[in-house]
């Protein structure tokens, strides 16, 4: 019988996601931060995990967790471009190195590879699927196309249906961009009408390339600097980037619809985490908790990053052929970069009302200077602002029904 792989002396709790196929994808949506990541492997045809690299990582990943349940989270680029083969070798090397431990696996995908064999497969070994759908076919198809221009919104409901019909347990992932913004209702009603009951709304906030990215070869500016003698003026947000308050525009309006009928069946992220730091909990979703730092990338060739969000050579921790998994994700830089999120916050961001809930925001979004004149600002401030303005009432009432051991969804019948 295989060994199982003994815990590292260094395990530190993390979140890693996993990208296989490293960038590469089937489709060519516009406002992807990924794609450009194909500038850091030019010599690659096409970029693909061996084998070789995915026994290693399963294993050291394995052992770099210290609790019993480890989660193994696929994404890209898109993930199913490694074919079935790979994912069932995959759980078959979780089972030889998980010995004793409880394994579970999501995969973020577009969707549209996913038929029969695929949907029986994920149903069987009880994969969380997300699917990324923008909305109904218009909205989806504005952004989310093929690289001849043809829109993917047939495909990935499509999948949708497959994975119903096979008992896939799935949600919805919903990139919010300028146009969108404006669109909440619209969005959550198809959304709810289509059946998805757990939904992630993502604002796409993207820069044009600064003179760093360019010497890389990328499309879009990587991360804010933090040096004092970095140029004073960010670079201006790409086109399809939502406005500073207009995501928070679609959360309101998409609350206001959630409210009504929906508390309790239906599960939206940023009310989830809302309602946690209404109870005093520390918000589970990184961009709203209090530090970072947990929730690591790693490439198809084994190299490791500080986040999805700062693959950049200088966000670069190592690579787990050559080095420890367990002590990469706790080095000194890393846990340095996790510190920046609580650290690094404005004076502005330190005296706001909402700091419990919000904790300064994304740190790849805080390029802006805050209303005294500090750089280091969150571009979505105003956003979030709104939203937890507009939500305080509810989650107020919502915290208070649970400490009286009541569901949260009592609220509906509440006059607010």
């Amino acid at each position: 019988m295989s060994q199982p792989a003994p815990i590292s002396p260094y395990a530190t709790p993390a979140h890693i996601l996993l990208k296989p196929a490293g960038p590469d994808c089937n489709l060519r949506c516009d406002y992807c931060f990924y794609l450009e990541k194909h500038a850091f492997f030019k010599e690659e045809s096409r970029c693909r995990m061996s084998d070789f690299t995915l026994d290693h990582y399963t294993r050291s990943y394995i052992a770099s967790q210290p609790t019993r349940e480890v989660e193994f989270a696929w994404q890209g680029g898109e993930p199913t471009l490694m074919g079935l083969d790979f994912f069932r070798r995959a759980v078959e090397l979780q089972k030889k190195y998980g010995q004793g431990r409880i394994i579970n696996n999501s995969i973020q995908t577009n969707g549209t590879l996913l038929d029969d064999t695929w949907c029986e497969f994920l149903a069987k070994e009880k994969f969380l699927v997300g699917l990324s759908v923008d909305g109904p076919e218009p909205i989806h198809n504005r952004y989310r196309r093929y690289a001849d221009g043809k829109g993917s919104f047939q495909k990935v409901m499509g999948a949708a249906r497959c994975m119903k019909k096979h008992g896939v347990e799935y949600n919805a992932l919903t990139c919010v961009t300028r146009e969108s913004a404006y669109e909440g209702r619209t969005i959550y009603q198809f959304l709810r009408e289509s059946g998805f009951q757990f939904m992630q709304f993502i604002p796409i906030v993207e820069r044009h390339p600064d003179a760093e990215s360019q010497k890389t070869g990328l499309a879009l500016a990587g991360p804010p600097s933090s040096d004092p003698a970095a140029p004073e003026d960010p670079p201006s947000v790409m086109p399809f980037t939502v406005e500073p308050a207009a995501f928070g525009d679609f959360l309101v309006a998409v609350f206001d619809e959630w409210i009504k009928r929906d508390v309790g069946r239906l599960f939206v992220n940023h009310f989830d985490v809302a309602l946690a730091s209404w109870t005093g909990a520390n918000p589970p979703l990184c961009v709203y908790s209090k530090v970072c730092g947990s929730a690591l990338a790693v490439e198809h060739n084994g190299d490791v990053y500080a986040c999805d969000h700062f693959v950049y050579p200088d966000f670069k921790r190592g690579n787990i052929m050559s080095g420890d998994l367990s002590q990469l994700i706790s080095c000194m830089p890393q846990r340095a970069f996790g510190m920046d999120k609580a650290l690094g916050l404005t004076d502005d961001c330190k005296r706001c009302r909402h700091l419990r809930a919000c904790h300064g925001g994304c740190l790849k979004h805080r390029f802006e200077k805050s209303p005294s004149g500090q750089p280091g600002h969150n571009y979505l401030c105003a956003s979030y602002l709104k939203f937890f303005d507009h939500v305080a009432p509810y989650m107020e009432k919502m915290a208070e029904l649970l400490r009286q051991q009541r569901p949260p969804s009592d609220v509906m019948q509440m006059k607010i």
